[in-house]
């Protein structure tokens, strides 16, 4: 009489543990819900700057050093990290949106999805993992600084030998022994060398259309070209610091 009652509660238990596990492969496989309010907006064609400002959410860290989103909050298509080399590596905010199933389950099951803020890994590059982070938005959206500090640097941006919009490097106030480098935009007129940035409220320039020259990584996540603002983080220069 005992055997057949252990294999009734074997069975049943048998049972259970499947169900919790179909449950728990669902909800990793759909993800629990939206993860607003980055890297969803939907587009389609490039849109227009919105003139609104960011809100101020924290992106990614670099120990202390906090980063914040560059672009309006409405304007964002997606954010994507990639490696870099020389860069100093970017702890991402929120959850991987292409992360593998088995992956996306572990979180589910041990607690550590952060919601909120979605990113994407990218393909390809070399050096540093996730050295670069890649915020993409409409080209002509206007671009904010994503830290407080100075800047430091202004120069061009070479893709393939060609000159195509600028390259400007921050020295963060929470952190000198860094640099932050923004690339792939049209400087403010009125930021230069020496002038003081607050982030999320002044404007350092706008993004730059390179649709026409390179197929963007970030356009696989988007419905538009996938331009973008690219932020990394390099050791300061002794030069740089004095």
């Amino acid at each position: 009489m005992r055997r057949p009652k252990r294999t009734y509660w074997h069975a049943a238990a048998g049972l259970v543990a499947t169900i919790v596990a179909l449950v728990l492969m669902l909800s990793a496989w759909s993800g629990g819900g939206p993860r607003l309010p980055l890297g969803t907006t939907p587009t389609t064609g490039e849109q227009s700057p919105t003139g609104e400002q960011p809100v101020p959410i924290v992106i990614a860290r670099v120990g202390a050093l906090s980063i914040k989103l560059p672009v309006a909050r409405s304007a964002v298509t997606a954010i994507g990290y990639y490696a870099s080399p020389d860069t100093v590596a970017l702890s991402p905010e929120g959850t991987q949106a292409n992360e593998g199933l088995l992956t996306r389950l572990f979180h589910r099951i041990v607690g550590s999805d952060n919601g909120g803020l979605n990113y994407y890994e990218l393909s390809g590059g070399v050096g540093t993992d996730n050295g670069a982070l890649d915020v993409g938005a409409a080209a002509g959206t206007d671009v904010y600084a994503p830290v407080d500090g100075k800047i430091v640097q202004i120069s061009p941006y070479i893709v393939n030998g060609e000159s195509l919009g600028n390259r400007i490097d921050i020295r963060p106030d929470a952190d000198a022994t860094l640099i932050v480098s923004m690339s792939r935009l049209k400087p403010d007129p009125q930021q230069k060398i020496g002038g003081s940035v607050i982030a999320g409220v002044t404007r350092v320039g706008g993004v730059v259309d390179f649709s026409k020259v390179e197929h963007q990584k970030l356009a696989h996540y988007t419905q538009d070209q996938g331009n973008h603002v690219t932020i990394e983080v390099f050791p300061a220069t002794m030069s740089i610091l004095s």
